[in-house]
């Protein structure tokens, strides 16, 4: 696609239609368009008839027109009114109706029903794409520019619907791990496995009556690894939208590959879980602290508070535009907020539980119908294997992560290592406990690493100080601002975009970003705006100095504690995940991949992962740091 100046377009979003056909032959079929998000589009149509066949696309809407259509909705929704007729005997009057009504002086007549049921699963289907229930959140304004690339965002990573589930709502209609199963496909060609092919593996979803599943959306996770190697990597997976899914795994070690998968939940929970954050964003509080003198004052605090009689405290940031709201404490003022912390979580009647079963549908290994197993052997010589063919990020090998990206990962194992790596450098760290879980790794692997103590009543939130004086080696850490669920000054909130417009950079600055464990219970949406306001300060800061190394880790798959599988599920990450990797492509950034350093080993999931897997990640950040040194 090109813009009226000829110049090409760098982003997609255009609604396209495509149609082969033969005006001779009356013949006709419809094309598939897949959106490459950066101003191109490919168009896949099945020959079906002898003959001749003329392509045809047509341009409905540039994304730009896209865009200010999906903001009408959102910003008019009662551009369309309804009359209705009322009448007693010989008296007639007419009214306006909607289900948007704009608040004015006239009384309301209320027509919900309350015979139907709400449900979960049954209200998304009817809503619209992006419909949200949103009407006491506030997020940060976008830009018509933003307000494009956040519907680019939405598009990209929305789930596939299911169909409504009518009563009643069994868990015998949902996938089943137990009655699915997963078979590996013979190699293409035949012959036996070698270094370098790709095994593809396709599962077959069921129901708890064995029936065949019809439609897709079951989140599954894939892994391919060999315990006798401490080998190790993540499969990409594929839904075909009709209960079947294809998974792609690299064969990357010599020797014994065995299959993995898991249903972490089944379509009809990840269901659930997208109803849940748009009709209750306020499920997860947080508790505000207010004193003066004496007098102490708990209150509610959120982006998304609900409205009450009660007044509001406003503390949007000035200079980010980031919202922060608190009920106002009866009688201090606004302005003796001191701290803040984890407030409740508020249950919900809507969700069946079912959906949601430890050892039954939660986390449960998919069975195979044939061997689970593959021998790889060597590589041929002379047939080199392409690093981006599989999609990988890397992979495990006798327990160290091998890297498929750009930089390779070298081994930092000695302290002198590190300290020759880290020597003359300012190091900064900002995000959330995944990321002082870094910090207090240097300061383990870093004896010479002084942290400075200051008695802080938050030992959780920082901001941290650590020096090495001989090496001139500084390391800081600093949490993320609201929302944030461990106890934290209010003086300490500071918003990473504004502390990235205080560092000067150069070469011997680093900059270590990671939020995300805090901020998936929200909707996307405010993520992705966080994620902006976060790109334009890096963005500032490469103006300014060039070299400044920036290195963002990425989420990773956790344990589900309680609640956790419901308000904090690794679906939420893995979609906020996405929304991170889109949000920082092309720009001069280093990702640690997080998620598939966790996914491809065999520890189990954690938040704060064990430390063989964290080893890696610091060998990667070094590696980033200086990519040609190593131990």
């Amino acid at each position: 696609m090109f813009d009226h100046h000829g110049h090409p377009k760098k982003y997609g979003g255009d609604v396209l239609t495509a149609r082969l056909h033969s005006s001779a032959l009356d013949a006709g079929v419809a094309g598939q368009v897949l959106d490459h998000l950066n101003g191109t589009y490919s168009v896949v149509f099945p020959l079906l008839w002898e003959g001749s066949a003329q392509v045809e696309v047509t341009l409905v809407h540039p994304s730009e027109a896209l865009a200010v259509l999906h903001r009408l909705i959102y910003d008019q929704p009662d551009q369309i009114a309804y009359n209705a007729l009322f009448r007693l005997g010989s008296v007639n009057e007419t009214t306006i109706c909607g289900i948007c009504m704009r608040p004015t002086q006239h009384p309301l007549c209320d027509y919900t029903d309350v015979e139907d049921e709400l449900d979960p699963i049954t209200t998304l289907q009817v809503t619209s794409k992006h419909q949200r229930n949103l009407s006491f959140c506030s997020f940060r304004h976008l830009s018509p520019e933003e307000a494009v690339e956040e519907n680019l965002i939405l598009n990209s990573i929305a789930w596939p619907k299911i169909p409504p589930l009518l009563p009643p709502r069994s868990i015998n209609d949902t996938s089943d791990p137990a009655h699915s199963s997963f078979i590996i496909l013979p190699k293409k060609g035949g012959g036996q496995w070698i270094v370098g092919d790709q095994l593809k593996v396709r599962i077959k979803m069921f129901d708890y009556h064995g029936h065949p599943k019809k439609y897709g959306g079951d989140f599954i996770l894939a892994r391919l690894h060999s315990p006798a190697l401490d080998a190790g990597v993540a499969g990409q997976v594929l839904d075909h939208l009709n209960g079947t899914y294809s998974v792609v795994f690299p064969l990357l070690w010599e020797g014994s590959a065995q299959v993995e998968m898991t249903l972490v939940h089944p379509s009809e929970a990840v269901a659930v879980l997208h109803w849940l954050t748009y009709y209750q964003p306020d499920r997860l509080d947080y508790n505000t602290q207010f004193r003066s003198g004496s007098v102490r004052e708990t209150t509610i605090c959120n982006i998304c508070l609900p409205p009450t009689q009660e007044p509001i405290c406003d503390y949007t940031d000035v200079r980010t535009g980031e919202p922060w709201f608190c009920y106002k404490p009866k009688t201090l003022s606004c302005d003796h907020k001191i701290s803040q912390s984890a407030g409740p979580i508020k249950e919900t009647s809507f969700v069946n539980r079912d959906f949601f079963q430890r050892d039954v549908n939660l986390k449960v290994f998919i069975g195979t119908s044939g061997p689970a197993q593959v021998t790889v052997l060597s590589k041929k010589e002379g047939n080199a294997r392409s690093r981006s063919v599989s999609g990988a990020a890397g992979y495990y090998y006798k327990g160290v992560w091998r890297s498929l990206r750009d930089t390779p990962v070298h081994q930092f194992n000695t302290t002198s290592a590190i300290t020759e790596c880290l020597k003359n450098k300012e190091i900064h760290m900002y995000g959330d406990s995944t990321i002082r879980q870094w910090f207090q790794y240097l300061l383990k692997a870093q004896p010479d690493l002084q942290k400075l103590d200051f008695q802080s009543s938050y030992p959780k939130s920082g901001p941290f100080f650590a020096l090495d004086s001989e090496n001139n080696i500084k390391v800081t850490f600093r949490c993320h601002g609201p929302p944030i669920r461990f106890s934290v000054s209010t003086i300490e909130m500071h918003y990473i975009a504004n502390e990235l417009n205080e560092v000067a950079g150069g070469p011997n600055t680093v900059i270590i970003i990671g939020i995300w464990a805090h901020v998936i219970t929200f909707p996307v949406e405010m993520y992705i705006r966080r994620l902006m306001t976060i790109r334009k300060a890096v963005l500032r800061l490469l103006t300014r100095a060039p070299d400044t190394l920036i290195i963002i880790r990425t989420a990773n798959p956790k344990d589900l504690a309680r609640f956790e599988e419901i308000f904090a599920s690794d679906w939420y990450i893995m979609q906020h995940d996405k929304v991170l990797r889109t949000i920082f492509k092309g720009i001069n950034v280093h990702l640690v991949d997080a998620w598939e350093m966790t996914l491809a080993h065999w520890l189990p999931h954690n938040t704060h992962p064990e430390p063989p897997i964290i080893s890696n990640m610091m060998n990667a950040v070094f590696s980033s740091i200086c990519p040609g040194n190593s131990s």
